[in-house]
């Protein structure tokens, strides 16, 4: 039976690669997006080039505490020990704190936090119970940079990048790696229109083949931050 992965947001830019890498390499995977005619298209395409492998795809909004419950129960369901976590769902909003729009710290919160937080703890208890499985957690250089108009967004990765440091301290006695992604500027769909050349940029690709080089190390060893830019430096 085919080692099992979970990516959140598998639909588009850094989760569908991460999505695409571990089919190749002959994971089953599990994951989800809010919308289910993006989703439908990722199983086609998917089972069409990696037969050998199955994707498990479920509609959630992980922002909604309902969702991410019923997602972990789709989890749950299939009965199978969890290898790989990847945390990826989350949502960037422009603006400032003094003039964003009122509710935009709760959302950015719920999606890019709250999100990993919860489906995190709904994983461990497996992981633990094994004593093995690796947690990656997609935070950003807004992590540990902050710039002007990331507001809201850069105060949830900040805390995003210290849920999971807390979580490597804790999972060290239980064989449990837990691994912070820091990606500089990525071509996604948010950076599409930007008017910015796409080679300015780092490819998904990039993203996700890191993730699987610091899955591979072995057991004695962890990657517990990637820290990942376009080779001519962040875009400000």
């Amino acid at each position: 039976m085919n080692p099992i992965a979970v990516i959140t947001g598998g639909t588009k830019g850094i989760g569908k690669a991460c999505v695409e890498r571990f089919l190749e390499e002959g994971f089953d995977v599990i994951t989800c997006a809010r919308n289910a005619s993006d989703l439908q298209a990722l199983e086609k395409e998917m089972s069409d080039r990696f037969g050998s492998a199955k994707l498990y795809c479920q509609t959630s909004d992980l922002s909604v505490k309902d969702d991410l419950l019923a997602f972990i129960d789709f989890i749950v369901s299939k009965t199978r020990f969890v290898s790989v976590l990847i945390n990826n769902t989350g949502t960037f909003i422009p603006g400032q704190i003094h003039n964003e729009t009122e509710g935009t710290l709760e959302k950015t919160m719920e999606t890019n936090l709250y999100s990993a937080y919860h489906l995190t703890r709904g994983i461990l208890p497996g992981m633990i119970e094994n004593q093995k499985g690796h947690i990656f957690t997609m935070c950003s250089t807004a992590s540990i940079m902050a710039y002007p108009n990331g507001g809201s967004y850069c105060i949830s990765k900040f805390a995003l990048y210290g849920m999971t440091k807390v979580l490597r301290e804790e999972m060290k006695p239980h064989q449990v790696k837990v691994t912070a992604v820091l990606p500089g500027a990525t071509y996604t769909d948010s950076w599409k229109g930007s008017g910015l050349p796409e080679e300015r940029f780092m490819e998904s690709k990039d993203i996700a083949d890191t993730i699987w080089a610091a899955y591979t190390l072995s057991p004695r060893a962890v990657m517990e931050e990637i820290l990942i830019r376009p080779q001519l430096g962040d875009l400000d």
